[in-house]
């Protein structure tokens, strides 16, 4: 691997400068689960989340342009780009969810203020989330079977076991089981499984995670664990599966 010397001395700075300035990024733990809401289709939650990051939206975050409004962008054209891939890997058409995101870069493209980017990010999330919510709907027959869906996507973090989701959702283990094969045509692990494998998959497209990040945010046990559940579905571990991504974008 060759390391751009130049780029290697800028990051070592810039992080000497951050330890030293007291900055701490968002946990990606956090980061992930506020995604998480979004394509759960939680619309509430996505609006109740607005309200605490509105008072300091930028805490945490990157400096990404000495421009306080080219920032803001920025950083709106990254929540853009990952809110619609997520939802992709979620069910949301391809076509539908790349449109709406360009639908609303250029809407924040016309914004003249901080305050207005929020806002549009906001109607933003909350258009992803109800899309979510009524693909949901329409996937899924029971109230019990959408509940459950529900609570998987959003503690993809947390150790998900049936018993658990079926203390969740206040049915017997055993029928939870039958019933979501059921409607779903999977199980329930295998579905637990496959929501975080393409999680993964999505955050080594689009983010610079680590393997070790992304198994804890999902709940794996270690890298190991990870790296080997990623590889029996994929046929590639992780960093190759990164490298593709890389390759096929050059």
């Amino acid at each position: 691997m060759v390391i751009n010397m130049n780029t290697n001395r800028d990051l070592n700075y810039r992080l000497y400068v951050q330890k030293t300035g007291g900055f701490i990024r968002t946990p990606f733990n956090k980061e992930f689960e506020y995604y998480a809401v979004v394509k759960s289709g939680n619309v509430d939650m996505v609006r109740k989340n607005f309200e605490t990051l509105r008072k300091n939206f930028l805490d945490g975050k990157g400096k990404l342009s000495d421009d306080p409004i080219r920032n803001m962008m920025y950083h709106f054209v990254v929540s853009a780009a990952i809110t619609a891939r997520m939802c992709v890997e979620c069910g949301l058409g391809h076509d539908v969810s790349y449109t709406l995101s360009d639908i609303y870069i250029q809407k924040a493209d016309k914004c003249r203020s901080v305050d207005d980017i929020i806002d549009v990010m906001e109607e933003m999330q909350v258009d992803f989330a109800q899309r979510m919510h009524e693909l949901k709907k329409d996937n899924v027959v029971s109230i019990h079977i959408r509940k459950c869906i529900d609570y998987i996507y959003d503690h993809l973090h947390e150790e998900l076991t049936i018993k658990l989701l079926a203390n969740v959702i206040g049915l017997n283990p055993s029928y939870l089981s039958k019933l979501f094969i059921k409607e779903k045509g999977i199980s329930i692990n295998k579905f637990i499984t496959r929501a975080k494998i393409t999680t993964a998959e999505n955050l080594l497209k689009f983010s610079d995670f680590t393997s070790l990040e992304i198994a804890l945010a999902l709940g794996f046990s270690s890298q190991s664990a990870f790296i080997s559940v990623f590889k029996k579905n994929n046929g590639v571990t992780p960093k190759q599966y990164r490298d593709m991504q890389y390759m096929s974008n050059i």
